[in-house]
Parts: C-alpha cells; sequence; structure tokens
C-alpha cells in the first residue's frame, strides 16, 4: 500500500486525511471565472482566465471556518496542500462530493493546479478545509528515488 502523505506537503490534518483509503486533499480557496482564458494553437496567445474570489461567510459569529455558498455552476477550487513533485499522482473527487451533486474530473498531475468544479442546480454548502478530493494512485517520477 502506497503512503501517499510522503507526495504531500501542507497538510491539514494527517490522521483525518489519511484515515480512508487514499490521502485526502482541502479546499482552501473557491474562484469563479469573470472573465474568458485564451488557448490557440501554438501557445503564443495563451491568456489565462480572469478570476475572482468567491465570497465566504461564518455562520456563526463564533466559528473559527467561514463557508462558500455555491449556486449551480462552474467554479475553480484552490487546495491547502502541494504536492512535491516526486510522483504523479491520480486525483478523484470524494465521494461525499459527488452525493452531493458536486464533481471535479479525475486528473494526474505532480503539481496541485486550480481544478474546475462543477456544481449542480441546488448548489453546495462548503466549509473551508473541507476534504473533497483523495489521491488515489501515485507513480513515481523516474529522476526521483535518487540515481
Amino acid at each position: 500500500m502506497t503512503d501517499f502523505v510522503e507526495y504531500v506537503t501542507d497538510v491539514v490534518h494527517e490522521p483525518t486525511q489519511t484515515d480512508s483509503p487514499g490521502f485526502d486533499l482541502t479546499v482552501t480557496a473557491v474562484y469563479e471565472v469573470v472573465e474568458p482564458g485564451r488557448i490557440d494553437f501554438g501557445g503564443g496567445e495563451l491568456d489565462p482566465a480572469g478570476v475572482t474570489p468567491h465570497a465566504s461567510e461564518k455562520r456563526d459569529p463564533d466559528d473559527d471556518y467561514e463557508w462558500w455558498t455555491l449556486r449551480g455552476g462552474q467554479y475553480l477550487i484552490e487546495y491547502n496542500e502541494s504536492l512535491t513533485g516526486e510522483a504523479t499522482v491520480t486525483l478523484q473527487p470524494r465521494t461525499e462530493l459527488l452525493e452531493r451533486g458536486a464533481t471535479h474530473p479525475t486528473l494526474h498531475v505532480d503539481a496541485l493546479p486550480r481544478v474546475p468544479l462543477s456544481v449542480g442546480g441546488a448548489g453546495l454548502r462548503l466549509k473551508a478545509n473541507a476534504r473533497i478530493s483523495t489521491i488515489v494512485g501515485a507513480e513515481e517520477t523516474p529522476s526521483a528515488g535518487g540515481e
């Protein structure tokens, strides 16, 4: 069994994030795409989309963490965690996310980009540091592990 924690940095709470198969990743920011990006054939006219942070708020003044209220639509999420770059990992949405009508693509990455989040028509309330994704596989980078 792979110990995925060796490929992850900036972990929020390791015991909770490793209490099921894989390694859970947590959300630190949600963004709305407000201006279109550009993609061309050769990459010379490649421009990022314009994004703005989605507002969040505490449900109670005594809460430590805020919540995002997301309407149905597309967002970009950012993780608390980072990857070491020593492996390409397979990242998929957690079942808890899927069962609430939201999802993101399964990815094979060696760094954590902002990931598109699709939220169903009823919307989603998402708390800061919620576990929304799971690393389910890792393949070490050929140059990792020493030569």
